[in-house]
């Protein structure tokens, strides 16, 4: 697994390093915080990145929060001292685990599971919801289309969705993309009766 170590200071860097190693995680690759971070975050392509800020300023974690946004990876963060605000920014941006004033070589295998854990859970709740959402959008686009057929073709809604099914299977589609071209096209066409 390779991790980016991202550190304002060698020393604090050296031990997250060494805690890694230790944990037998050898695939280590150290991020310069002054130079651009994004570039260099990709080009590494790490599969976790960590990052330790001993009094990070509100532009500093900005800075950091918009990299946790634009990666689509766990983050695992390490600050000396932080408020609820900074916390709650954290948790927005992404950060899979966020600890305050708790940075020792033995917490850092652990962190990097932990962070790992929540990113994937995380990750499948977002797909599932997202999945849920499509489901839901389709739903409603055949139920109108449904509602097209009905008023135009004079049938009932049993009849309006097996004209739909029986498209969708004549032409090897979803019935979700046969509504969609139905909706569509009366958006389009309007009453033409």
């Amino acid at each position: 697994m390779r991790i980016a170590i991202i550190d304002t200071s060698t020393t604090r860097a050296a031990i997250i390093s060494d805690g890694l190693r230790d944990a037998g995680l050898d695939d280590l690759v150290l991020i310069d915080p002054a130079g651009p971070l994004m570039a260099q975050v990709e080009a590494a392509q790490p599969e976790v990145v960590l990052i330790n800020l001993e009094n990070p300023s509100r532009d500093q974690l900005e800075d950091f929060f918009t990299v946790s946004r634009a990666l689509a990876r766990p983050i695992a963060m390490f600050v000396d001292q932080s408020d609820s605000e900074a916390t709650s920014a954290a948790i927005d941006a992404g950060v899979s685990a966020y600890v305050v004033d708790g940075l020792s070589k033995q917490r850092i295998k652990p962190v990097l599971d932990l962070a790992v854990r929540r990113f994937h859970a995380f990750s499948s709740l977002q797909r599932e919801l997202d999945e849920a959402k499509n489901a839901l959008a389709e739903r409603a686009t055949v139920d109108r289309a449904k509602a097209i057929l009905m008023k135009r073709r004079h049938i009932d809604e049993p009849a309006a969705y097996a004209l739909l099914r029986g498209q969708a299977m004549r032409t090897n589609r979803r019935v979700g993309e046969i509504a969609e071209a139905i909706v569509t096209s009366d958006a389009l066409l309007g009453d033409m009766e």
